[in-house]
C-alpha cells in the first residue's frame, strides 16, 4: 500500500514538474517582457520602436513578403495563439488571416488592428474593390502618427506599469515623423505639379499621393490578388503616353512582368517610358538597412519618385 502511495505521489509530482515547464516555454514568462506578434513589416518596426525594450516582438512576414496574399503556417498559427497580444493593419490588408483573427477572437485572445485608430474621415474608399477602404493607410504619415499614439495607448493597456514608457516612446518617435513629413514635402517641391504622376504596379500608393500631390494610378487594384488585364494594360499605356510621364515603377513585394508588360505596351505605340526603381510597397527592404525602417522606407520611396519623374 505504501509503495502505491508513493507511486501516486511521483506521479503528481512529474504532472506539476511538466506543468511548470509548459508554463515558462511563453515569451513572458520567460523574459518578463510582454510578448506581441506583429503581421506586416511596418507594423513590425513600429512596435519595436514604441515597445523598445519592453516588448518581445514576432513579425510574422519579412522583406518582399506580400501581405495581401500570405497564408498562416502551423508554426504562425501558434505563434498567435500563444501571444499576449497580436498587432495587425487591418481593413483586409492581411485578407488571409482574417478567419484566424475571428478564431482568436472567440477564444478571447488579444487581437488589435492598428487602422481602428482612424476615423472614417480619414480612409480612402474604391469603387474598383467593392466599396472597401484603401488599406495602405502607412503611406499617409500623419495618419502614422495617429497610429503610432494608439499603438502606445494599446500597449500601455496591456501593461500599465510601463505605460509612461511606452508613451514617451511614442512621442519622441511622433517628432522624428514629423520632421520627415517636412523633409519629404521639400523633396516633392522640386518636381513640376504636372510631372507628378506616380505610376505602379498595384494601387498602394493613394495615400501617399494624397499626401504629397501625386495622381496615383496602379496597374492592378487595391490587392495584388487581382491581376491586372490587357484593357488595363492599354489604357494605362496611352495615360502614359498622353501625360509624357517619364517613368513607371516595380514594387519589392509584387512580380515585375506587369510593369514590364506596361512598359512593352507603350513601346508599342512608339513611346518609351523607363522604369525609375523598386518601391517599398506592402513590405519594407531587409532588415540592417536604412529602407528595413519605416523612415528609411519612406525617405527611400520618395527620394526615388522624385529623381526618376523629374
Amino acid at each position: 500500500m505504501k509503495m502505491k502511495n508513493f507511486a501516486i505521489f511521483l506521479a503528481v509530482l512529474l504532472v506539476l514538474g511538466g506543468c511548470k515547464v509548459k508554463k515558462k516555454e511563453g515569451v513572458e514568462n520567460r523574459t518578463g517582457k510582454l510578448s506581441v506578434v506583429t503581421t506586416t513589416t511596418m507594423i513590425t518596426d513600429l512596435l519595436k520602436v514604441v515597445g523598445g525594450d519592453r516588448v518581445e516582438v514576432q513579425g510574422l512576414m519579412g522583406s518582399g513578403v506580400d501581405p495581401h496574399l500570405y497564408k498562416a503556417s502551423e508554426g504562425d498559427v501558434n505563434k498567435l495563439f500563444t501571444a499576449d497580444a497580436v498587432f495587425y493593419n487591418g481593413l483586409h490588408l492581411e485578407g488571409k488571416l482574417v478567419d484566424v483573427f475571428e478564431k482568436m477572437r472567440r477564444r478571447n485572445r488579444v487581437t488589435i488592428a492598428l487602422a481602428d485608430a482612424l476615423a472614417p474621415s480619414d480612409l480612402i474608399t474604391s469603387k474598383e474593390f467593392a466599396g472597401n477602404h484603401d488599406p495602405h493607410v502607412w503611406f499617409d504619415i500623419n495618419l502614422w502618427e495617429k497610429i503610432t499614439l494608439y499603438t502606445a495607448e494599446k500597449l500601455s493597456g496591456l501593461d500599465p506599469a510601463n505605460a509612461d514608457y511606452y508613451m514617451a516612446n511614442a512621442k519622441a518617435y511622433h517628432e522624428k515623423l514629423a520632421k520627415l513629413l517636412v523633409d519629404m514635402k521639400k523633396e516633392v517641391a522640386v518636381l513640376p505639379e504636372e510631372k507628378r504622376v506616380l505610376i505602379t504596379a498595384h494601387d498602394a500608393f493613394n495615400y501617399f499621393g494624397r499626401s504629397l500631390g501625386f495622381e496615383v494610378v496602379g496597374l492592378q487594384g487595391l490587392s495584388t490578388a487581382t491581376e491586372a488585364g490587357v484593357k488595363d494594360v492599354r489604357k494605362l499605356a496611352e495615360l502614359i503616353i498622353d501625360k509624357k510621364v517619364k517613368a513607371i515603377f516595380v514594387e519589392s513585394s509584387v512580380p515585375k512582368r506587369t510593369i514590364e508588360a506596361l512598359q512593352a505596351a507603350v513601346k508599342d505605340q512608339n513611346h518609351n517610358v523607363n522604369i525609375g526603381g523598386t518601391l517599398y510597397s506592402d513590405a519594407l527592404g531587409n532588415a540592417g538597412t536604412p529602407e528595413g525602417t519605416y523612415l528609411g522606407m519612406y525617405k527611400y520611396n520618395t527620394e526615388t519618385i522624385v529623381n526618376a519623374l523629374r
